[in-house]
C-alpha cells in the first residue's frame, strides 16, 4: 500500500510539473483551459500533502493535547470551540472576498500566463504559508491580533506601528471590497433579493444549532442549502415582478448605505448567531459553484481566447496602467498572497479553533481553495472574446463615452467587437448594457455564465447563470465585509489599549462594542461613498491602492511570522517566510513609488491630478475637482503606508540581527500550556 501511495503521489507531481511547463512554454498557440485546472489541482495537492504537513509537524509542532483559546476563554461571543468543517467554511468565506474573483479578471489584460503562474506558485509557497503561520501564532497567544503579536514579538516601535498600519490598511481594504459589491448588485433585484435572503437564513441556522438541535450540523446544512436554493429561484421571480422588482433594485448610493448597515450588524451580533452560520452557509454556494465550474471546464473544455501575453504588457493597459512587474502581483491581491488573510487568521478564526491540528486544513487548506477560485476566475475571464472583455472592463474615460467610440477604440487595439455584439450579449443576459461595467465582477459573471450555458441549455439559460454568478460574487464579498469589520473592532480596541487600558476595558461591554463598531464602519464607509461618487467608478483608482495596501499588509504579517519562526528554531527555517517577504517588498514598494511619482498621468496619482487641475482651469467642474481630490488622497495614503511598513521592516531587521548575533533574547510570548478537556461531542 505504501508503494502504491508513493507511486500515486509521484504521478500527481509529474503531471503537475508537465502541465505547468506546458502552460509556460506553449504560449504561442491557443491553449485549452483544462491545462490550467490540472496544473493548479496537482500543485495544490502536492503542496498540501507534503509542504503543509512539514510545516505542521516540524515548524509549528501542533499539539492536540494543548487547550486552545476557544476552550480556555470560552465566552459564547467571540471565543467558541467550533466544528472543524464549520470553521473551515467560516475561514474560507471570510478570506475569500473579491480578490480571487476580481483580481485575476483585471490582471487578464496582460494575458492569461503571468497571472496564472503567480496564482498557483504564489499560493503554495507564500499565501498559504502566511495564513498558516499567523493562525498558529495567534492561536498560541490567546487569539491576539496581528498588531498585538507584532508589539510583543518584534518590539515596541514596530509593534505600535503595526497596530496603526494594520488598522488603516483594513479601512481601505473594506472600502474597496464594499465598492465591488455595490457595482455588482447595482440595478440587480435578483442578486439583491438572494443576498438579502441569506441573512435571515443564517440567523435561523445559528438559533437551530444553538438551541433547537445542538450538534446536528449535517441536518442544519441540508436545511440551509435548500433555503438558499429556493432564494435563488425566488430572486428570479422578484426580478421579473413589476411589483417586487423595483423594491429590490437599488442605485449605487442606496446599496452603499445598505452595505454599511450590514457591516455594523455583522460586527456586533454574537459570532454563533450570524457570522459563523452565514459564512458556513455561503461556503456551500462558494465551494459548490467553484467545483461545478471546475467540472464544467473539464466537460466543456473551452479554449482561452485571450493570448498568453497581450500588447498591454508595456504598461498602457486600459483597465489599469503599469507593467507586469509589479502590477500583476498587486492586482491579483488575494489569489496568491493576501495580507487581509492575516487579519482573519489573527482575528475571528483563532478564537474558534477547538484542536490545534485543525489549524492545518483551515490555515493552509482554505488558502489553496481560494487560489483555485482565482484560477477559475482567470479562466472565466479568458474564455470571453477579447473585444468583449475589454468593452466590459474599460472605463468610458479611456475608450470613449459612447458605445460606437468604445468599439472603435478597442477594435483598433486588435480586438474586434461591434455595438451589435455587445447589444445582443446584454439582451441575452437580461441587462440593458454591458459597456463600462468596471470592477471585474460583470465580466467574470459573463465568463462563468458562458461556461455553464455551454454545459447545457445554451443561450436560453445564459441570463439565469449570469445573475446567479453575480449573486455568487456578492456572497464572497459580503462575508469578508462582515468578518473584516469585526476584526477592525478588535484592532481598534487593541490600539485604544496602548493609550488607556481602563478606557479600552470599558469599551468591551455592549455599549462599547457598538460604539467601536460604528467608528470602524464610518471610517471605511467614508471611502466607500467617495468611490461611489467617483465618475470613473472608483475601481480604476482605488483597486491599485487596494492591491498595494493588501500586499504591504502581507509584508507586515511575514515580518512577524519570520520573527516567530526565528525565535522558535533559529535561522534553520527562516527561508519559509523570508522568501515570500523579499518578493512582496520588491513588488509593493516599486508599485507604491510608481503610483505616487510616475510622470505618466495614466499611472501616477499626482501626475493625473496635475493633468486634471490644468483641465479644470480651462473648464471648472465639480466632477473634475472630485477626481483631483481622490488622486491626491490616494497618493497621501500610499505614501503613509510605505513609510509605516518601512518602519516595521527596519524594526524587524533589528530584532532578527540581535537574535542571530546573540545580543537579543529569543523569548516567545505564548500562553502557558493547559491540558485540553474538550469532549468529542464538543468537536
Amino acid at each position: 500500500m505504501k508503494l502504491l501511495a508513493h507511486l500515486t503521489w509521484a504521478a500527481v507531481a509529474v503531471l503537475g510539473a508537465l502541465t505547468l511547463g506546458g502552460i509556460a512554454l506553449n504560449h504561442r498557440e491557443p491553449i485549452n483551459s483544462i491545462w490550467l485546472v490540472v496544473a493548479a489541482a496537482c500543485t495544490y495537492l502536492v503542496g498540501f500533502r507534503f509542504y503543509a504537513k512539514f510545516l505542521a509537524a516540524r515548524v509549528m509542532v501542533l499539539n492536540d493535547k494543548r487547550a486552545t483559546p476557544a476552550e480556555r476563554l470560552r465566552d459564547g461571543l467571540d471565543y467558541e470551540p467550533t466544528n472543524k468543517w464549520i470553521l473551515f467554511g467560516h475561514h474560507f468565506a471570510a478570506i475569500a472576498g473579491p480578490g480571487p474573483l476580481v483580481g485575476p479578471v483585471l490582471a487578464a489584460q496582460f494575458g492569461y500566463l503571468p497571472g496564472t503562474l503567480w496564482i498557483i506558485i504564489g499560493a503554495v509557497l507564500g499565501g498559504a504559508v502566511q495564513d498558516f503561520v499567523i493562525l498558529f501564532a495567534s492561536m498560541r497567544r490567546d487569539g491576539k491580533s496581528l498588531g498585538q503579536i507584532a508589539r510583543e514579538e518584534v518590539g515596541t516601535v514596530g509593534g505600535f506601528t503595526a497596530l496603526v498600519t494594520v488598522l488603516l490598511i483594513m479601512i481601505i481594504l473594506l472600502a474597496v471590497i464594499a465598492l465591488v459589491v455595490v457595482n455588482a448588485l447595482r440595478g440587480s433585484p435578483w442578486g439583491t433579493f438572494t443576498i438579502a435572503a441569506t441573512m435571515p437564513i443564517a440567523l435561523w441556522m445559528g438559533i437551530y444549532l444553538r438551541y433547537i438541535r445542538p450538534g446536528k450540523v449535517l441536518e442544519c446544512s441540508v436545511m440551509g442549502f435548500a433555503l438558499v436554493v429556493l432564494s435563488i429561484f425566488g430572486g428570479q421571480w422578484v426580478a421579473e415582478s413589476s411589483t417586487w422588482g423595483p423594491l429590490f433594485s437599488f442605485g449605487a448610493m442606496g446599496l452603499a448605505v445598505a452595505v454599511i448597515i450590514y457591516g455594523y450588524c455583522a460586527s456586533v451580533l454574537p459570532v454563533w448567531l450570524f457570522l459563523a452560520p452565514r459564512d458556513y452557509l455561503s461556503t456551500f454556494i462558494k465551494l459548490g459553484v467553484v467545483l461545478a465550474l471546475g467540472v464544467g471546464i473539464l466537460f466543456v473544455r473551452p479554449e482561452l481566447q485571450l493570448p498568453a501575453f497581450t500588447r498591454f504588457v508595456d504598461g498602457t493597459g486600459p483597465i489599469f496602467a503599469g507593467k507586469i512587474f509589479p502590477f500583476c502581483f498587486i492586482t491579483i491581491a488575494c489569489g496568491a498572497v493576501s495580507g487581509f488573510h492575516s487579519l482573519i487568521s489573527s482575528g475571528t478564526t483563532p478564537k474558534m479553533i477547538a484542536r490545534e491540528s485543525h489549524a492545518y486544513p483551515v490555515g493552509y487548506g482554505a488558502m489553496l481553495m481560494e487560489s483555485f477560485v482565482a484560477v477559475m476566475a482567470m479562466i472565466a475571464a479568458c474564455v470571453l472574446q477579447p473585444g468583449v472583455y475589454f468593452a466590459v472592463n474599460s472605463p468610458a474615460g479611456v475608450v470613449g463615452s459612447t458605445p460606437a467610440a468604445a468599439v472603435a477604440t478597442i477594435s483598433n487595439w486588435g480586438f474586434p467587437v461591434t455595438v451589435a455584439d455587445m447589444t445582443n450579449l446584454a439582451k441575452a443576459v437580461g441587462e440593458q448594457t454591458l459597456f463600462y461595467r468596471t470592477g471585474g465582477a460583470p465580466s467574470l459573471a459573463l465568463g462563468m455564465a458562458a461556461i455553464f450555458a455551454r454545459g447545457g441549455g445554451g443561450q436560453a439559460v445564459l441570463g439565469f447563470w449570469y445573475h446567479f454568478a453575480i449573486m455568487f460574487e456578492a456572497l464572497f464579498i459580503l462575508t469578508i465585509i462582515a468578518a473584516g469589520t469585526r476584526v477592525g473592532r478588535f484592532m481598534l480596541h487593541d490600539l485604544m489599549a496602548q493609550f488607556s487600558r481602563p478606557t479600552a476595558k470599558k469599551m468591551t461591554g455592549i455599549v462599547g462594542v457598538n460604539v467601536v463598531s460604528l467608528v470602524v464602519v464610518a471610517a471605511w464607509g467614508y471611502f466607500l461613498v467617495q468611490g461611489v461618487r467617483d465618475p470613473l467608478g472608483g475601481i480604476n483608482s482605488l483597486w491599485p491602492l487596494f492591491g498595494i495596501s493588501n500586499q504591504l499588509l502581507a509584508s507586515v504579517a511575514l515580518c512577524v511570522a519570520t520573527t516567530i519562526v526565528l525565535k522558535m528554531h533559529g535561522p534553520k527555517f527562516m527561508w519559509i517566510t523570508c522568501g515570500p517577504l523579499v518578493w512582496l517588498l520588491s513588488a509593493t514598494f516599486t508599485a507604491g513609488w510608481q503610483k505616487i511619482f510616475a510622470p505618466e498621468p495614466a499611472l501616477g496619482f499626482l501626475a493625473h491630478a496635475n493633468q486634471l487641475e490644468q483641465a479644470m482651469r480651462r473648464s471648472p467642474s465639480t466632477t473634475t475637482a472630485a477626481l483631483i481630490f481622490n488622486d491626491r488622497l490616494d497618493a497621501v495614503v500610499t505614501g503613509i503606508f510605505l513609510i509605516l511598513v518601512a518602519t516595521i521592516l527596519v524594526d524587524s531587521l533589528r530584532t532578527w540581527m540581535g537574535i542571530l548575533r546573540g545580543t537579543r533574547e529569543s523569548r516567545i510570548f505564548e500562553a502557558p500550556f493547559v491540558p485540553s478537556r474538550l469532549q468529542p461531542e464538543e468537536l
